[in-house]
């Protein structure tokens, strides 16, 4: 959804007003739609809960109501984009005027000091921005590389004076407050590990008593989710499941008993972790939230059949998170025969390590991951210590069709399908789409448990022996 500077935007309020009369007037040059709506924000959504068509006067809204203090989206008739945000505050009668962007600089307010200060405040971020962007086009040629990068440093500095201003300025304007809340925090210049600093005490701002702005202010302002994803999603993107576990530990507890702001923060962060696939580790995270909070009666909000759920996601999921215990396979290889020599175990086998590959002869993406595989493999067949094993797990139902791809295309692994199997492997393994990779260690412990490209396997486990040693 279209967002003007939605990363600079800061969430505003002022005093709300119950069942007063209220008279928001939008004229918006070039503006074609017949009919606009105002939006409230929650998290990465726009409700919207408000409307007025277009006169020649502009678009009107008016009538009698309580408005919560915050800030609030205009939203274009098709109720999915945006023109721009604007603040809701006191002064519940005024007039904004621009264009049909909403384009900081076009913007005049009449009636509403707030809107005034935060289009002010943007078109100067507007401005200082262009000046960046010239100036980073300029550090490209060599010879205004250094020119470039004292200009670069003067802005940053003039920048940094602006916004201490307006703070000491306006210090007891509401806008500036929350502004200031959701700065990043200063970090000392002696200190040694800065970015450990920035991860620590990135919150501090918003929990800081000497700005005296609720946090359940944030809640409906775009800028909490934004601050919130950067962390979690920008800041933490990289990290390992520990660390995003600790993080969010730590958050949660300065959130402490306001039931609100835990219910945005883990209602917001569960989704992403929990439907993540490519992200190692972050299985794991989910399965901490769900273990320490959900269904410990920590997150009052949720409904029975949604913690009944969330238990029967956990069981499934806990089973095949990295550090987890590998469970072990029984399965019959490609002659189906059922006698104690046609019977494969994924544990076993005389490899440190077994790579478990989940795959659907007929999955394209499959046909791709094998073939490079196999080419590893075949590569590694003489060498001294091949280090892994793959117990390749026919995923089809169609046991003809799997026998006959695996026979025309000479993989040499263990190939094992069918019906007959020891327990439901999609379960313990998570294995719901193909392909799906497990890789066990010597202890049949799960080190991984997300698709490696073939070239990276070496070099994965390589890495795994350093840090595990």
């Amino acid at each position: 959804m279209k967002r003007i500077f939605i990363l600079l935007l800061t969430a505003l309020a002022c005093t709300g007003a119950i069942g007063q009369r209220y008279s928001f007037t939008f004229k918006l040059e070039g503006m074609e739609d017949t009919m606009l709506y105002i939006g409230q924000h929650y998290r990465d959504e726009v409700r919207c809960i408000d409307s007025a068509r277009r006169t020649d006067k502009g678009y009107l809204f008016e009538g009698r109501r309580t408005w919560e203090r915050g800030i609030y989206a205009l939203v274009r008739q098709d109720r999915k984009s945006t023109v721009g945000d604007f603040a809701v505050d006191g002064s519940l009668k005024f007039t904004l005027s621009g264009d049909a962007r909403l384009t900081p600089a076009t913007v005049k307010v009449q009636g509403c000091e707030s809107n005034r200060l935060m289009y002010e405040y943007m078109t100067t971020l507007q401005s200082a921005r262009e000046e960046s962007r010239a100036i980073a086009e300029r550090k490209k040629d060599p010879a205004k590389k250094a020119e470039a990068e004292a200009d670069e440093a003067a802005l940053a500095k003039r920048m940094g004076d602006y916004q201490k201003k307006m703070f000491a300025l306006t210090k007891n304007n509401f806008f500036f407050q929350l502004v200031e809340m959701c700065e990043n925090p200063e970090i000392p210049d002696d200190e040694e590990d800065k970015a450990r600093y920035f991860r620590t005490h990135y919150w501090d701002p918003l929990f800081s008593t000497e700005v005296g702005v609720r946090k359940s202010e944030l809640l409906y302002s775009p800028q909490l989710f934004n601050k919130m994803n950067y962390f979690f999603f920008g800041l933490l993107y990289h990290a390992n499941s520990d660390t995003i576990c600790l993080e969010f530990d730590r958050l949660m507890a300065r959130i402490g008993d306001d039931t609100a702001m835990a219910r945005y923060v883990v209602d917001f962060v569960t989704p992403r972790y929990f439907r993540s696939t490519k992200n190692v580790g972050w299985d794991a995270v989910w399965c901490h939230i769900a273990s320490e909070y959900i269904l410990k009666g920590r997150c009052p909000w949720m409904r029975e059949s949604e913690v009944y759920l969330a238990g029967q996601n956990y069981r499934r999921i806990s089973q095949s998170i990295i550090g987890a215990h590998g469970q072990e396979l029984l399965m019959l290889d490609t002659t189906q025969i059922d006698a104690p020599e046609h019977w494969f175990s994924s544990h076993r086998l005389p490899t440190r390590y077994v790579i478990l590959w989940f795959w659907d002869p007929d999955c394209h993406h499959c046909q791709e991951q094998s073939e490079a595989l196999k080419v590893l493999y075949d590569s590694l067949q003489t060498a001294p210590d091949r280090r892994f094993e793959v117990y390749a797990v026919g995923y089809e139902s169609d046991v003809p069709k799997w026998k006959k791809y695996v026979k025309e295309h000479d993989f040499r692994w263990i190939n094992v399908g069918g019906p007959n199997v020891n327990i439901d492997y999609q379960e313990a393994y998570n294995v719901h789409g193909a392909p799906t990779m497990v890789i066990l260690n010597e202890k049949r412990d799960i080190i991984m448990n997300k698709v490696l490209p073939a070239k990276n396997l070496i070099p994965f486990l390589e890495s795994y022996e350093k840090t595990s040693n």
